[in-house]
């Protein structure tokens, strides 16, 4: 399982074909298998807010299909995931909403966290490949 950081995210809806290309490249084998990608339901907050603000219904609706595709598991920000996120935020020196990625990753038992942020290659919990 792969999990995706919402950066990643933003590219694969949001970015020209030059920024998606190698992103698609990367996980055409996970593409259309069940539960084979998982991201945080932060992801979902940060891909979403400012298209809200600024009314970009269109923009809305791709990642409402992209976070609604078979493909994608959403993991939710628990306690757990919380908890740890203080751990991992203190022994690798991450802002708040990384730490809750890798931590999602974490717990989700992803096998890699794809990532375009390169901040994150210091933590060696979960696979960080950068993109």
């Amino acid at each position: 399982m792969i999990y995706l950081d919402s950066n990643v995210v933003i590219r694969l809806v949001e970015g020209d074909a030059l920024a998606r290309a190698p992103l698609v490249a990367r996980l055409a084998s996970s593409l259309g298998v069940a539960g084979s990608l998982t991201t945080s339901r932060l992801s979902r907050l940060e891909c979403r807010s400012n298209l809200l603000r600024a009314g970009d219904t269109a923009t809305l609706a791709q990642f409402d299909i992209f976070f609604s595709g078979v493909e994608i598991s959403l993991i939710e920000v628990t306690a757990a995931v919380v908890e740890l996120a203080t751990e991992i935020r203190a022994k690798y020196n991450l802002k708040t909403p990384d730490a809750l990625h890798y931590t999602s990753a974490m717990e989700a038992g992803a096998k890699v966290f794809l990532t375009g942020d390169r901040v994150l290659a210091r933590c060696s919990d979960v696979a960080v490949e950068i993109l």
